[in-house]
């Protein structure tokens, strides 16, 4: 967690208005967090932080490259992003008020903001659903030994399902037919 503290930043000395920010994000950064889905990566938060009477803006535009697993080959490959996320901080004297997705609620005695946990749920959400490394121009990309591969043993499988076939249950199958 040491390696998070770089992205703190302490609020109680600046000005009321605008102030700039940098951050580089890599692997160390995934690595304090244990069951992150990206590993690795390197990227540039630009963050632009307004400070207000009650509360503080933060802007965050993050652009780089994070690495991602295919799920059709299994290969690594490197993904671009470019993401922009809002997060507002509130200052309240009540002790019952609870954080939301949209505001992060602070106490008149915090100092500083921790946006490392902002910024690894703007990666990750930023991250696609599926990971496929083809993309639409490059019909070779995924490893083509492994997907050959992987066929191989998707059709002995089917094979084996075949072989094994109890006659029993092929009416039981015929039910949902119906």
């Amino acid at each position: 967690m040491k390696s998070l503290k770089q992205y703190s930043i302490p609020f109680t000395g600046l000005k009321i208005g605008q102030h700039q920010f940098t951050f580089e994000v890599d692997d160390r950064f995934f690595n304090e967090f244990e069951y992150s889905l990206v590993k690795q990566g390197l990227l540039k938060v630009d963050l632009l932080l307004e400070k207000q009477e009650t509360m503080l803006v933060l802007d965050f535009h993050i652009t780089g490259h994070i690495k991602l697993n295919c799920d059709k080959c299994l290969a690594d490959y490197p993904h671009q992003l470019d993401a922009k996320d809002r997060l507002i901080a509130k200052f309240s004297n009540i002790e019952d008020l609870q954080d939301t997705e949209e505001v992060m609620v602070l106490s008149k005695n915090d100092s500083e903001i921790d946006t490392s946990s902002f910024i690894y749920e703007i990666i990750n959400l930023s991250a696609p659903y599926i990971n496929v490394c083809e993309d639409p121009g490059n019909l070779s990309a995924c490893d083509q030994e492994m997907l050959s591969k992987l066929k191989e043993f998707s059709e002995e499988q089917e094979q084996e399902k075949s072989d094994d076939n109890d006659p029993r249950w092929d009416k039981l199958k015929n039910i949902s037919k119906n």
